[in-house]
């Protein structure tokens, strides 16, 4: 025997239709907002300025006001751009800033003549920069440059740091490549030729090629690092500022016996994460912080000088752990 189906009144259904239960059981296509994008869970990396004396700097941010303080040092040539796949990377746990120093990137400073372009400088403005952050503890990411800039404010505040992460950031004359001999014959003696000499440095195939080509997976190296540098370098006076600084990097190698004293006084943690192929700092150099810091931690990465270039991922998980354990 066949069932009818049941048949309901028109009134009847369509009075259910509009109770509660019924609109909360169908979806309402005509009525439904638009689903919402999710925020990240890192903040947004903001890019401000701060004046220091007769320096504006620039600098990179993010992450939350109250976290612990990561400061990201660059080297030469570069700027903070450098950092810029890494810093989204750590900014869900750490608030990582990343400034320009004076002569480099976008930060502006006096020119040349009315402003001394020397390490000591540099790091009396990125002192100054810390300060007027009101940044008391911070961990340093020391690169290139970066290294005896931030090794000099260490020693001056060694209170204050609470770890130290040396991406090819070199501390011992181990360090050296036999790559440097213009600079060194600049240093020994410096004449307009050695000057001259040392200008090849600042070429864009050795930029392009040399500084960021070798040792590199070309086919994970953008462009847009070192484009940036060579534009960055083409600018009215860089390359005599650059030059000038060439001339002072002297003064680096004289303080190594210093940075000694103060990484065996002061013992701060230390993570060296190095690429292995940098034609300028060999592996010795990270090998040699164990001379005076015996429980630093070295990885030695299948990269180049540029290692952020294509290892960014690969470095954050190191500094994740790394930091983890160490700083509170």
């Amino acid at each position: 025997m066949r069932h009818r189906p049941t048949l309901y009144p028109r009134r009847t259904l369509l009075s259910w239709l509009a109770t509660g239960p019924a609109l909360a059981s169908i979806p309402s296509l005509l009525t439904a907002a638009p689903p919402q994008p999710k925020e990240p869970p890192v903040s947004k990396i903001h890019y401000r300025r701060k004046q220091v004396g007769e320096v504006d700097v620039f600098y990179r941010e993010a992450g939350p006001a109250d976290a612990p303080v990561l400061l990201l040092l660059h080297g030469f040539p570069s700027a903070s751009h450098m950092f810029r796949d890494l810093i989204p990377l750590l900014a869900d746990r750490y608030r990582v800033i990343a400034p320009d120093l004076a002569g480099f990137g976008q930060t502006r400073a006096p020119a040349r003549g009315a402003f001394p372009y020397t390490f000591d400088t540099l790091a009396r403005v990125l002192g100054e920069f810390v300060d007027v952050l009101g940044l008391d503890r911070y961990a340093l990411y020391i690169f290139d440059y970066g290294a005896p800039v931030g090794l000099r404010l260490a020693m001056r505040h060694p209170e204050r740091v609470t770890a130290i992460i040396s991406q090819n950031g070199n501390a011992y004359e181990e360090g050296f490549s036999d790559q440097w001999g213009a600079w060194q014959a600049y240093w020994r003696e410096p004449n307009d030729a050695h000057r001259e000499a040392c200008r090849a440095s600042l070429a864009p195939d050795t930029i392009r090629d040399w500084q960021y080509g070798t040792g590199s997976d070309l086919a994970l190296l953008s462009p847009d690092g070192y484009e940036l540098d060579i534009a960055y370098m083409a600018r009215p006076g860089a390359a005599d500022i650059q030059l000038d600084l060439i001339l002072d990097y002297r003064s680096n190698v004289a303080l190594y016996p210093a940075f000694h004293a103060y990484f065996r006084k002061h013992q701060p943690p230390l993570l060296a994460v190095w690429g292995r192929h940098d034609p300028a700092f060999i592996p010795a150099g990270a090998q040699a912080y164990r001379q005076d810091l015996p429980k630093a931690e070295i990885h030695l990465l299948d990269a180049g000088h540029f290692a952020l270039e294509t290892h960014h991922d690969v470095i954050a998980n190191y500094i994740r752990d790394f930091l983890g354990r160490t700083v509170t």
